[in-house]
């Protein structure tokens, strides 16, 4: 085995989280970067549900697909030796392949479906059959098949001998309560025992869906399903985003049919979080912010001799970047870092070197450098001797207005540029807005670099302090970015205003002061 199929259920199972709501364009837009990676199956919806997944199922045929089959999904009929509804819709839907479920428990047999346990054998057979019978191929899903193998083992594997004609049965931790080394030891006696093939379809509930998956694999298992982010009911499915590298990168196994998906799985990541209006977990693994991000600093010194001294892999594989976080745990490794991105070249007995980190390990007691690279590099710039801030903001103010039920803010503020003082006013969305406009309409004028760069984050914090409440410190960390460049920085102070606008004046300073590198020799 060097290939293991994997099934993406982001938009079936995906959407039964809290929160979670795709619309059918959002629906049809995932489709498509889905398949972009190489995913083999992306299952579609329950087109015997609602009437968006109907829609779902005939506008997904507009769509070229190169990688991937589209699934329906639907659940084995309801009563032996009958028609059924959901079969019908499922054959409706058109697809090639359908995901079928059934019950493997005798709890959900006896009090769920009101079925003998050999009433339910006979519908798992017929339902299979029948939409063989119209051509098309059944993935089974086994419901929880964990907790039923553990109440019954014969029942449960009579259940898996029921759905024998399928193309493959996925094991089905529903509950998400299996451990891995027990799921381990049940994947290994069904695929003893059975000469079909296995997959696994395993929720979060215990924090080990990703586990379970893989070692489902280890034991034999050949088709893999989970969603984007490991969105899904109640704690989520196996995230794929975790579950693709480790077989591709860990384990040796193909599992995209694209080879530049795995690069775009942070991408792909970020596409859904955005989709749904999510804030992306920085800490999710592989494609989270941090998950290379470094801020120890004897990891940084370590780093920087040998990347693989502190990381698995390499973070470009999957499309991520590696980072470097200056804070009152990190050393002079991480300054010469950030001082080699500048062009300069330092020692660790620098005196700007021990002067920036006196200043940095300060600043830090209220967050204020951590993420902030262009306040870390302006600071090392600045003991250097090599740069002085090119405007300064003499006076700011700000005020908010109701008109006619509408609040309207205003700034105000006076800037001096070498020797010239200008004044500017503007209006703006909130008073920060505004005072960025007024600031912006005076730098724009004299600095012509300027003009491209633009806010794309602002985001608020409160900080230890002498004071709490309304008179607690405030962190203001603003990202900037223009046609080449993403920075950020972050000002501090019991006034929010003023907190704004040092974190802009430093943001801006900032873009100068790499402007004005290319023109400067570099220290060494």
């Amino acid at each position: 085995m060097d290939k293991v199929e994997i099934l993406d259920t982001t938009l079936r199972d995906g959407s039964q989280m809290a929160g979670v709501n795709f619309t059918l364009e959002d629906k049809l837009d995932i489709t498509e970067k889905l398949d972009s990676i190489g995913i083999d199956f992306i299952e579609g919806g329950w087109p015997g549900s609602n009437p968006k997944d109907i829609n779902y199922f005939k506008e997904v045929k507009r769509i070229s697909l190169k990688h991937s089959k589209i699934t329906a999904f639907g659940s084995t009929k309801r009563k032996p030796g009958s028609e059924d509804r959901n079969l019908e819709t499922i054959i409706q839907a058109d697809t090639k392949y359908a995901t079928l479920f059934g019950k493997t428990w005798k709890l959900h047999v006896k009090e769920v479906l009101k079925l003998t346990p050999e009433e339910n054998l006979s519908l798992i057979g017929e339902s299979v059959d029948y939409l063989k019978s119209h051509g098309i191929e059944v993935i089974y899903d086994a419901e929880h098949f964990f907790d039923g193998y553990r109440d019954d083992p014969d029942y449960a594997l009579s259940t898996l001998q029921a759905a024998s004609g399928a193309y493959v049965i996925a094991l089905a931790d529903t509950n998400g309560g299996t451990l891995t080394h027990v799921l381990s030891d049940i994947v290994k006696e069904v695929k003893r025992k059975f000469p079909f093939r296995i997959g696994i379809h395993a929720h979060n509930d215990s924090g080990v869906a990703v586990a379970n998956s893989l070692i489902a694999v280890e034991q034999g298992a050949t088709h893999v399903q989970g969603t984007i982010n490991g969105l899904g009911e109640r704690c989520g499915n196996a995230d794929l985003v975790q579950v693709i590298p480790g077989l591709e990168l860990k384990m040796g196994l193909r599992a995209l049919n694209d080879k530049s998906g795995l690069r775009a799985l942070k991408d792909i990541s970020s596409y859904v979080y955005g989709i749904l209006n999510m804030h992306e977990n920085p800490y999710q693994p592989y494609v989270g912010r941090y998950a290379f991000t470094h801020k120890g600093g004897v990891h940084i010194d370590a780093m920087i001799k040998d990347a693989r001294t502190y990381e698995h892999i390499d973070p470009e594989k999957v499309g991520n970047v590696r980072n470097y976080v200056v804070s009152e745990l990190s050393g002079r490794a991480a300054l010469l870092k950030y001082s080699q991105e500048l062009g300069i070249k330092l020692e660790k007995d620098h005196p700007a070197v021990i002067k920036s980190l006196s200043e940095i390990k300060e600043l830090e007691a209220y967050g204020i450098v951590e993420n902030s690279d262009a306040t870390v590099k302006l600071i090392i710039l600045k003991n250097l001797g090599i740069y002085a801030d090119k405007f300064n903001v003499l006076y700011w103010m700000a005020n908010a207005r109701d008109t006619n039920g509408r609040i309207e803010s205003e700034g105000e503020v006076i800037v001096r540029v070498g020797n010239d003082i200008h004044y500017e006013r503007e209006y703006g969305v909130g008073p920060v807005h505004a005072l960025d406009n007024a600031l912006r309409k005076v730098i724009v004028r004299v600095f012509e670099i300027l003009k491209t760069a633009e806010l794309l984050n602002y985001k608020v914090s409160v900080t230890e302090g002498d004071s709490k409440g309304t008179a607690s410190y405030v962190r203001v960390f603003i990202e900037f970015g223009d046609q080449k460049l993403h920075w950020s920085t972050t000002g501090v102070s019991k006034n929010i205003l003023e907190a704004s606008v040092k974190a802009l004046t430093d943001g801006y300073n900032y873009r100068l002061a790499l402007d004005d590198l290319k023109r400067l020799d570099r220290p060494e």
